[in-house]
Protein backbone atom coordinates (compact mmCIF):
# COMPACT_ATOMS: atom_id res chain seq x y z
CA UNK A 1 0.00 0.00 0.00
CA UNK A 2 1.56 3.36 -0.80
CA UNK A 3 1.47 5.41 2.04
CA UNK A 4 1.15 8.62 0.13
CA UNK A 5 -1.90 7.26 -1.62
CA UNK A 6 -5.48 7.27 -0.80
CA UNK A 7 -8.67 7.46 -1.95
CA UNK A 8 -11.74 9.17 -0.39
CA UNK A 9 -15.60 9.16 -1.33
CA UNK A 10 -17.15 12.55 -1.04
CA UNK A 11 -20.47 12.39 -1.78
CA UNK A 12 -22.87 9.58 -3.59
CA UNK A 13 -25.33 10.42 -5.18
CA UNK A 14 -29.18 9.02 -5.24
CA UNK A 15 -28.24 8.10 -8.74
CA UNK A 16 -25.35 5.95 -7.71
CA UNK A 17 -22.50 8.10 -9.19
CA UNK A 18 -20.08 9.68 -6.93
CA UNK A 19 -17.13 12.18 -6.35
CA UNK A 20 -13.91 11.61 -4.30
CA UNK A 21 -10.70 12.58 -4.32
CA UNK A 22 -7.39 10.70 -5.30
CA UNK A 23 -4.31 11.13 -3.28
CA UNK A 24 -1.41 10.57 -4.45
CA UNK A 25 2.60 12.07 -3.88
CA UNK A 26 2.04 14.52 -6.84
CA UNK A 27 -1.11 15.85 -5.78
CA UNK A 28 -4.76 15.62 -5.35
CA UNK A 29 -7.24 14.99 -8.13
CA UNK A 30 -10.99 15.24 -7.64
CA UNK A 31 -13.66 12.47 -9.35
CA UNK A 32 -14.83 11.33 -11.87
CA UNK A 33 -11.98 12.61 -13.35
CA UNK A 34 -10.66 12.11 -17.57
CA UNK A 35 -6.98 11.19 -18.11
CA UNK A 36 -5.61 12.25 -21.01
CA UNK A 37 -3.84 9.86 -22.95
CA UNK A 38 0.18 10.22 -23.30
CA UNK A 39 1.44 6.98 -24.53
CA UNK A 40 4.65 7.55 -24.88
CA UNK A 41 5.07 10.05 -22.08
CA UNK A 42 3.51 12.51 -24.02
CA UNK A 43 0.10 14.01 -24.65
CA UNK A 44 0.39 14.43 -28.56
CA UNK A 45 0.75 17.86 -30.02
CA UNK A 46 0.32 19.64 -25.73
CA UNK A 47 3.36 20.70 -23.40
CA UNK A 48 2.93 19.87 -19.89
CA UNK A 49 1.67 22.94 -18.93
CA UNK A 50 -0.74 23.03 -21.08
CA UNK A 51 -2.02 19.83 -20.46
CA UNK A 52 -2.41 21.25 -16.37
CA UNK A 53 -4.05 24.32 -17.68
CA UNK A 54 -6.86 22.25 -19.27
CA UNK A 55 -8.03 21.26 -15.35
CA UNK A 56 -6.40 17.88 -15.84
CA UNK A 57 -5.14 15.06 -13.14
CA UNK A 58 -3.61 12.35 -13.78
CA UNK A 59 -2.01 12.13 -17.50
CA UNK A 60 -1.77 8.34 -18.75
CA UNK A 61 1.35 6.92 -20.11
CA UNK A 62 1.98 2.80 -21.20
CA UNK A 63 4.24 0.40 -19.80
CA UNK A 64 4.66 -1.84 -23.31
CA UNK A 65 5.29 1.39 -25.43
CA UNK A 66 7.63 2.75 -22.81
CA UNK A 67 9.82 -0.42 -22.71
CA UNK A 68 10.12 -0.83 -26.37
CA UNK A 69 11.00 2.59 -26.78
CA UNK A 70 13.21 4.19 -25.41
CA UNK A 71 13.17 1.73 -22.50
CA UNK A 72 12.32 1.34 -19.16
CA UNK A 73 15.99 1.70 -18.20
CA UNK A 74 16.41 4.66 -19.59
CA UNK A 75 13.48 6.23 -18.18
CA UNK A 76 14.92 5.08 -14.92
CA UNK A 77 18.22 6.95 -15.11
CA UNK A 78 16.40 10.27 -16.15
CA UNK A 79 14.82 10.54 -13.05
CA UNK A 80 11.00 8.19 -13.94
CA UNK A 81 8.53 9.60 -15.49
CA UNK A 82 7.72 12.02 -14.24
CA UNK A 83 11.25 14.06 -14.70
CA UNK A 84 11.64 12.33 -18.14
CA UNK A 85 8.28 14.17 -19.28
CA UNK A 86 8.41 17.32 -17.30
CA UNK A 87 5.04 16.83 -15.37
CA UNK A 88 5.12 16.97 -11.63
CA UNK A 89 1.45 15.92 -12.13
CA UNK A 90 0.00 12.51 -11.21
CA UNK A 91 0.63 9.21 -13.97
CA UNK A 92 -0.53 6.22 -14.43
CA UNK A 93 1.03 3.69 -16.35
CA UNK A 94 -0.96 1.09 -18.30
CA UNK A 95 0.33 -2.33 -17.68
CA UNK A 96 0.62 -3.20 -21.73
CA UNK A 97 -1.77 -5.69 -21.57
CA UNK A 98 -4.26 -4.69 -24.50
CA UNK A 99 -1.37 -3.81 -26.76
CA UNK A 100 0.56 -6.86 -26.22
CA UNK A 101 -2.79 -8.74 -27.21
CA UNK A 102 -3.61 -6.86 -29.66
CA UNK A 103 -0.50 -5.60 -31.52
CA UNK A 104 2.38 -7.58 -30.49
CA UNK A 105 3.23 -10.38 -33.57
CA UNK A 106 2.79 -14.03 -33.49
CA UNK A 107 2.15 -13.88 -29.66
CA UNK A 108 2.37 -16.93 -27.86
CA UNK A 109 0.11 -16.80 -24.10
CA UNK A 110 1.57 -19.32 -21.34
CA UNK A 111 1.22 -19.40 -17.80
CA UNK A 112 4.55 -18.08 -17.24
CA UNK A 113 3.58 -14.75 -19.53
CA UNK A 114 3.18 -13.91 -22.95
CA UNK A 115 6.07 -13.71 -25.63
CA UNK A 116 5.67 -11.95 -28.72
CA UNK A 117 8.42 -10.12 -31.08
CA UNK A 118 9.21 -6.91 -30.34
CA UNK A 119 7.87 -4.56 -33.54
CA UNK A 120 11.33 -2.72 -33.60
CA UNK A 121 14.44 -5.18 -33.41
CA UNK A 122 12.38 -8.39 -33.98
CA UNK A 123 14.07 -9.82 -30.88
CA UNK A 124 11.43 -12.23 -28.82
CA UNK A 125 9.71 -10.09 -25.64
CA UNK A 126 8.86 -11.95 -22.64
CA UNK A 127 6.27 -10.53 -20.61
CA UNK A 128 5.05 -12.06 -17.12
CA UNK A 129 3.41 -10.83 -14.66
CA UNK A 130 7.16 -9.79 -12.41
CA UNK A 131 8.11 -8.20 -15.12
CA UNK A 132 5.83 -6.09 -15.62
CA UNK A 133 5.51 -5.43 -12.18
CA UNK A 134 9.45 -4.26 -12.43
CA UNK A 135 9.17 -2.02 -15.94
CA UNK A 136 6.41 0.27 -13.88
CA UNK A 137 8.52 0.02 -10.68
CA UNK A 138 11.53 1.76 -13.51
CA UNK A 139 8.96 4.09 -15.02
CA UNK A 140 7.63 5.19 -11.40
CA UNK A 141 4.49 6.53 -12.08
CA UNK A 142 2.03 7.27 -8.75
CA UNK A 143 -0.34 4.44 -10.27
CA UNK A 144 0.51 0.80 -12.17
CA UNK A 145 -1.40 -1.43 -13.14
CA UNK A 146 -1.62 -5.46 -13.23
CA UNK A 147 -0.56 -7.47 -16.07
CA UNK A 148 -3.86 -9.10 -17.59
CA UNK A 149 -4.62 -10.35 -20.72
CA UNK A 150 -7.79 -8.59 -22.24
CA UNK A 151 -10.14 -10.71 -23.97
CA UNK A 152 -11.33 -9.92 -27.49
CA UNK A 153 -15.10 -9.91 -27.95
CA UNK A 154 -17.32 -12.02 -28.48
CA UNK A 155 -15.23 -14.92 -26.94
CA UNK A 156 -16.68 -18.67 -25.99
CA UNK A 157 -17.25 -19.37 -21.93
CA UNK A 158 -14.62 -22.17 -21.93
CA UNK A 159 -11.84 -19.41 -23.16
CA UNK A 160 -12.88 -16.59 -21.38
CA UNK A 161 -13.23 -18.70 -17.84
CA UNK A 162 -9.49 -20.38 -18.41
CA UNK A 163 -8.35 -16.36 -19.08
CA UNK A 164 -9.95 -14.45 -16.05
CA UNK A 165 -8.32 -17.38 -14.24
CA UNK A 166 -5.11 -16.92 -15.26
CA UNK A 167 -5.51 -12.95 -14.98
CA UNK A 168 -6.00 -13.72 -11.48
CA UNK A 169 -2.88 -15.80 -10.66
CA UNK A 170 -1.37 -12.90 -12.81
CA UNK A 171 -2.63 -10.31 -10.25
CA UNK A 172 -1.79 -12.40 -7.55
CA UNK A 173 1.91 -12.99 -8.35
CA UNK A 174 2.14 -8.97 -9.71
CA UNK A 175 1.03 -8.13 -6.19
CA UNK A 176 3.73 -10.28 -4.31
CA UNK A 177 5.90 -8.94 -6.92
CA UNK A 178 5.30 -5.31 -6.13
CA UNK A 179 7.92 -3.18 -4.08
CA UNK A 180 7.58 0.49 -4.53
CA UNK A 181 5.98 1.98 -1.12
CA UNK A 182 5.25 5.12 -3.30
CA UNK A 183 3.66 3.53 -6.55
CA UNK A 184 -0.38 2.14 -6.02
CA UNK A 185 -1.06 -0.75 -7.66
CA UNK A 186 -4.68 -1.55 -9.42
CA UNK A 187 -6.01 -4.78 -10.41
CA UNK A 188 -8.00 -4.99 -13.41
CA UNK A 189 -11.27 -6.95 -13.52
CA UNK A 190 -12.00 -9.21 -16.21
CA UNK A 191 -14.41 -11.85 -17.56
CA UNK A 192 -16.01 -10.98 -20.62
CA UNK A 193 -19.43 -10.86 -21.49
CA UNK A 194 -20.13 -13.20 -18.62
CA UNK A 195 -21.66 -11.93 -15.26
CA UNK A 196 -20.47 -14.74 -13.41
CA UNK A 197 -16.78 -14.78 -14.38
CA UNK A 198 -16.74 -10.97 -13.70
CA UNK A 199 -18.47 -11.63 -10.06
CA UNK A 200 -15.70 -14.46 -9.81
CA UNK A 201 -13.03 -12.09 -11.19
CA UNK A 202 -14.12 -8.94 -8.64
CA UNK A 203 -14.26 -11.29 -5.84
CA UNK A 204 -10.96 -12.32 -5.84
CA UNK A 205 -8.94 -8.66 -6.65
CA UNK A 206 -11.53 -7.20 -4.18
CA UNK A 207 -9.71 -9.60 -1.84
CA UNK A 208 -7.00 -8.96 -2.05
CA UNK A 209 -4.57 -5.47 -1.10
CA UNK A 210 -4.62 -3.78 -4.59
CA UNK A 211 -5.21 0.27 -4.26
CA UNK A 212 -7.88 0.24 -6.75
CA UNK A 213 -9.29 -1.61 -9.48
CA UNK A 214 -9.92 -1.27 -12.82
CA UNK A 215 -12.74 -2.86 -15.37
CA UNK A 216 -10.81 -4.07 -18.16
CA UNK A 217 -12.01 -5.85 -21.22
CA UNK A 218 -14.66 -2.97 -22.02
CA UNK A 219 -14.88 -0.85 -25.26
CA UNK A 220 -13.67 -3.39 -27.85
CA UNK A 221 -16.20 -3.85 -30.44
CA UNK A 222 -19.27 -4.86 -27.81
CA UNK A 223 -22.55 -3.18 -27.94
CA UNK A 224 -23.01 -0.32 -25.34
CA UNK A 225 -25.14 -2.38 -23.26
CA UNK A 226 -23.21 -5.35 -23.04
CA UNK A 227 -20.40 -2.69 -21.93
CA UNK A 228 -22.35 -1.54 -19.07
CA UNK A 229 -23.61 -4.71 -18.07
CA UNK A 230 -20.33 -5.70 -17.76
CA UNK A 231 -19.15 -2.20 -15.56
CA UNK A 232 -22.11 -2.94 -13.04
CA UNK A 233 -20.96 -6.77 -12.75
CA UNK A 234 -17.82 -5.53 -11.62
CA UNK A 235 -18.79 -2.60 -9.75
CA UNK A 236 -21.61 -4.34 -7.59
CA UNK A 237 -18.76 -6.41 -5.58
CA UNK A 238 -15.54 -4.09 -5.50
CA UNK A 239 -14.88 -1.99 -2.66
CA UNK A 240 -16.89 1.15 -2.37
CA UNK A 241 -13.68 2.60 -0.76
CA UNK A 242 -11.34 2.48 -3.16
CA UNK A 243 -11.16 3.77 -7.02
CA UNK A 244 -12.60 2.31 -9.96
CA UNK A 245 -11.35 2.97 -13.10
CA UNK A 246 -13.25 2.15 -16.68
CA UNK A 247 -10.78 1.14 -19.36
CA UNK A 248 -10.47 3.15 -23.07
CA UNK A 249 -14.00 5.01 -23.14
CA UNK A 250 -14.05 8.95 -23.78
CA UNK A 251 -17.79 9.55 -25.49
CA UNK A 252 -19.92 11.59 -23.55
CA UNK A 253 -22.28 8.88 -23.20
CA UNK A 254 -19.61 6.00 -21.90
CA UNK A 255 -18.88 8.65 -19.28
CA UNK A 256 -21.61 9.89 -17.52
CA UNK A 257 -22.89 6.15 -17.73
CA UNK A 258 -19.75 4.85 -16.18
CA UNK A 259 -20.39 7.76 -13.55
CA UNK A 260 -23.98 6.43 -12.98
CA UNK A 261 -22.71 3.58 -12.14
CA UNK A 262 -20.32 4.61 -9.68
CA UNK A 263 -16.69 4.64 -11.51
CA UNK A 264 -14.27 6.82 -10.86
CA UNK A 265 -11.49 7.57 -13.49
CA UNK A 266 -11.84 7.09 -17.26
CA UNK A 267 -9.40 7.24 -19.88
CA UNK A 268 -9.15 7.13 -23.76
CA UNK A 269 -7.39 8.39 -27.17
CA UNK A 270 -10.58 8.99 -29.08
CA UNK A 271 -10.58 13.15 -28.25
CA UNK A 272 -6.78 13.63 -29.23
CA UNK A 273 -7.12 11.47 -32.33
CA UNK A 274 -10.51 13.26 -33.57
CA UNK A 275 -8.33 15.90 -33.27
CA UNK A 276 -5.98 15.72 -35.34
CA UNK A 277 -8.49 14.63 -38.05
CA UNK A 278 -10.15 17.80 -37.24
CA UNK A 279 -13.17 16.83 -35.28
CA UNK A 280 -14.31 18.74 -32.49
CA UNK A 281 -16.75 18.05 -29.64
CA UNK A 282 -18.60 21.15 -28.87
CA UNK A 283 -22.07 22.06 -27.37
CA UNK A 284 -24.07 22.06 -30.98
CA UNK A 285 -22.28 18.86 -31.86
CA UNK A 286 -19.63 17.68 -33.99
CA UNK A 287 -17.75 20.10 -35.63
CA UNK A 288 -15.09 19.01 -39.04
CA UNK A 289 -13.32 21.76 -39.20
CA UNK A 290 -12.39 20.77 -42.38
CA UNK A 291 -15.47 21.56 -43.67
CA UNK A 292 -15.18 24.18 -46.18
CA UNK A 293 -18.24 25.96 -44.67
CA UNK A 294 -16.05 26.96 -41.87
CA UNK A 295 -13.39 29.03 -44.32
CA UNK A 296 -15.48 32.02 -43.62
CA UNK A 297 -16.59 32.04 -39.93
CA UNK A 298 -15.26 34.18 -37.72
CA UNK A 299 -17.30 32.79 -35.06
CA UNK A 300 -15.71 30.95 -32.24
CA UNK A 301 -15.41 27.20 -31.90
CA UNK A 302 -17.73 27.35 -28.93
CA UNK A 303 -18.90 30.46 -27.17
CA UNK A 304 -19.15 28.24 -24.05
CA UNK A 305 -16.07 27.02 -23.75
CA UNK A 306 -12.79 28.17 -21.55
CA UNK A 307 -10.13 26.50 -23.45
CA UNK A 308 -7.42 28.79 -25.67
CA UNK A 309 -8.67 27.96 -28.56
CA UNK A 310 -12.28 28.98 -28.28
CA UNK A 311 -11.00 32.26 -26.44
CA UNK A 312 -8.68 33.42 -28.54
CA UNK A 313 -9.49 32.33 -32.16
CA UNK A 314 -12.25 31.53 -35.01
CA UNK A 315 -13.60 28.45 -36.79
CA UNK A 316 -12.40 30.08 -39.75
CA UNK A 317 -8.46 30.43 -38.15
CA UNK A 318 -8.88 27.07 -37.32
CA UNK A 319 -10.51 25.96 -40.88
CA UNK A 320 -7.14 27.82 -42.52
CA UNK A 321 -4.59 25.77 -40.32
CA UNK A 322 -5.95 22.61 -40.60
CA UNK A 323 -6.42 22.96 -44.46
CA UNK A 324 -2.67 24.05 -45.01
CA UNK A 325 -1.55 21.44 -42.85
CA UNK A 326 -0.21 24.03 -39.74
CA UNK A 327 0.70 21.85 -36.62
CA UNK A 328 -0.62 24.62 -34.40
CA UNK A 329 -3.81 23.46 -36.17
CA UNK A 330 -4.01 19.98 -34.43
CA UNK A 331 -2.48 21.70 -31.30
CA UNK A 332 -5.66 23.93 -30.66
CA UNK A 333 -7.70 21.65 -31.78
CA UNK A 334 -6.41 18.99 -28.76
CA UNK A 335 -6.79 21.58 -26.24
CA UNK A 336 -9.89 21.89 -26.68
CA UNK A 337 -11.21 18.70 -27.28
CA UNK A 338 -9.42 17.56 -24.01
CA UNK A 339 -10.79 20.66 -22.11
CA UNK A 340 -14.18 19.46 -23.44
CA UNK A 341 -14.14 16.22 -21.91
CA UNK A 342 -12.62 17.47 -18.60
CA UNK A 343 -14.74 20.17 -18.15
CA UNK A 344 -18.04 17.69 -19.12
CA UNK A 345 -16.62 15.77 -16.01
CA UNK A 346 -16.36 18.77 -13.63
CA UNK A 347 -20.33 19.32 -14.26
CA UNK A 348 -20.47 16.23 -13.38
CA UNK A 349 -18.85 16.32 -10.09
CA UNK A 350 -20.92 19.82 -9.44
CA UNK A 351 -24.08 17.96 -10.40
CA UNK A 352 -23.62 14.65 -7.91
CA UNK A 353 -22.21 17.50 -4.96
CA UNK A 354 -25.53 18.63 -5.73
CA UNK A 355 -27.73 15.45 -6.00
CA UNK A 356 -28.91 16.15 -9.51
CA UNK A 357 -26.77 14.41 -11.68
CA UNK A 358 -30.30 12.75 -13.23
CA UNK A 359 -30.91 15.57 -14.18
CA UNK A 360 -27.64 16.21 -15.77
CA UNK A 361 -27.38 13.11 -17.58
CA UNK A 362 -30.45 13.60 -19.10
CA UNK A 363 -29.82 17.11 -20.17
CA UNK A 364 -26.44 15.84 -21.98
CA UNK A 365 -28.57 12.98 -23.71
CA UNK A 366 -31.25 15.95 -25.17
CA UNK A 367 -28.32 18.26 -26.26
CA UNK A 368 -25.77 15.59 -27.90
CA UNK A 369 -27.85 12.29 -28.09
CA UNK A 370 -25.43 9.14 -28.71
CA UNK A 371 -22.38 10.01 -28.97
CA UNK A 372 -20.51 6.68 -29.41
CA UNK A 373 -18.19 6.69 -32.25
CA UNK A 374 -17.84 10.61 -31.83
Amino acid sequence: MDPKFRFEVTHVDPSGARTGILHTRHGDVETPMFMPVGTLATVKTLDPDEIKGLGSGVILSNAYHLHLRPGEDIVERAGGLHAFMGYDGPILTDSGGFQVFSLAKKREIKEEGVFFRNDFNGNLEEFTPEKVIAIEEKLGPDIAMSFDECIPYPADFEYVKKSTERTIRWAKRGLTAHRRLDQALFGIVQGGAYPDLREMCAKELAALPFDGYSIGGTSIGEPKEICFSMVEDAVRYLPESKPRYLMGVGSIDYLLGGAMRGVDMFDCVLPTRLARHGALMTSSGRINIRDSRYKDDFTPLSTDCDCYACTHFTKAYLHHLFVTGEELGKRLNTLHNLRFLISLLEGARRAIKEDRFSAYLGEAIEKFGDLRGF
